[in-house]
């Protein structure tokens, strides 16, 4: 009978000091934890030195969502105020969106974010969040940019002076309410070093939506419900990953939102498959991967889901062995923080 995980088997205990609150200057000179689950060795490493670990042949797997400016601030004309941090596009002018305080935001309210974007409340999902419906003078996109400010993840308390640091250098499509956050340590200059080894790099797309990080509730982990989020693999990517995986050669994902992508699009005889569509998959050991071989990933939180995922690819006991040596060595952790590559 498989092992029935509570939420607290993926505990473990962080000093407040060591969350990250701004991301490392150049992106390339965070700390790098490398763990060698064949030797069972660990290295502690630069970012850059990435390439010492790679080979002509790999493939690396990037996720190429584009953060939105998905935080705005609205009000109402007698001067209530409140905050919405948009998640799911569902039509051209329709957002699920989170709103705070829930109270204000009743069905039928009308919000004023500036002169040319307003929005009104039309409907609030079984889980609580709302139906909003944009009204816009212009581009929407445009006034977002202006309009709206990077939804950093609550623990960071410092403000980001550029909002192109919390994206990654290759960041394409629009679409996503956090960045993938294993793809910030990349420099173009690093991309084009590791292209020149004869690494192919491929791009999926998974939009990241808060349910990633939604805190695991349920004691018993598998009675935990993911949020959906939209993914694509284009019929390019799927062929060079089933002609690696046909030869043997291993695919590294960047991240634990391509680890998403990719095992959602692949068959249990681990063919990928084009396509897009929404995935809810919750990875957790022991869980057998069809498609990954590798993963570089940052630091997740205590109890998430994302720990869950690695610890099915390292082992529980693993991952939380290495996590008491990252806090030992003083590592950076979360969005902002150092990372981890499991070979």
């Amino acid at each position: 009978m498989a092992v029935q995980y509570k939420k607290s088997d993926f505990y473990y205990d962080l000093p407040p000091e060591l969350i990250a609150q701004t991301p490392a200057e150049p992106r390339d000179s965070s700390r790098m934890l490398v763990y060698d689950r064949a030797a069972d060795r660990v290295e502690h490493r630069i970012f850059r030195d990435v390439t010492d670990y790679l080979k002509a042949g790999d493939v690396l797997v990037i996720n190429n969502t584009k953060v939105l400016p998905a935080r705005l601030y609205a009000h109402t004309p007698n001067g209530g105020a409140v905050e919405i941090l948009l998640l799911k596009r569902l039509d051209k002018d329709k957002w699920e969106v989170l709103c705070k305080p829930g109270k204000k935001c009743a069905i039928g309210k009308s919000f004023t974010i500036n002169e040319k974007l307003s929005f009104t409340v039309e409907d609030i999902t079984d889980s609580g969040e709302r139906i909003v419906r944009f009204t816009y003078d212009g581009v929407f996109e445009n006034i977002l940019e202006e309009a709206g400010s990077m939804p950093l993840p609550p623990y960071i308390k410092e403000k980001l002076k550029d909002k192109n640091r919390y994206q990654t250098v290759y960041a394409k499509t629009d679409g996503s309410a956090a960045a993938p956050t294993a793809g910030l340590h990349f420099t173009p200059e690093l991309m084009q070093k590791i292209r020149a080894m004869g690494v192919e790099i491929v791009e999926v797309l998974l939009h990241v939506g808060l349910g990633t990080f939604r805190p695991v509730k349920e004691d018993i982990i598998t009675d935990h419900k993911m949020h959906g989020e939209y993914y694509e693999v284009s019929q390019c990517a799927a062929d060079t990953i089933n002609r690696a995986k046909a030869d043997g050669r291993r695919i590294i994902a960047v991240g634990t939102t391509s680890v998403r992508t990719l095992e959602s699009a692949a068959g249990e005889d681990g063919i990928l498959k084009a396509g897009s569509g929404e995935t809810h998959i919750f990875i957790y050991p022991p869980y057998k991967f069809k498609c990954v071989d590798a993963l570089i990933t940052n630091f997740h939180l205590p109890e998430s889901t994302l720990v869950m995922l690695v610890a099915a690819l390292t082992g529980r006991e693993k991952v939380l062995e290495l996590y008491q040596t990252a806090v030992k060595e003083k590592y950076r952790f979360f969005s902002f923080g150092d990372c981890c590559f499991f070979i």
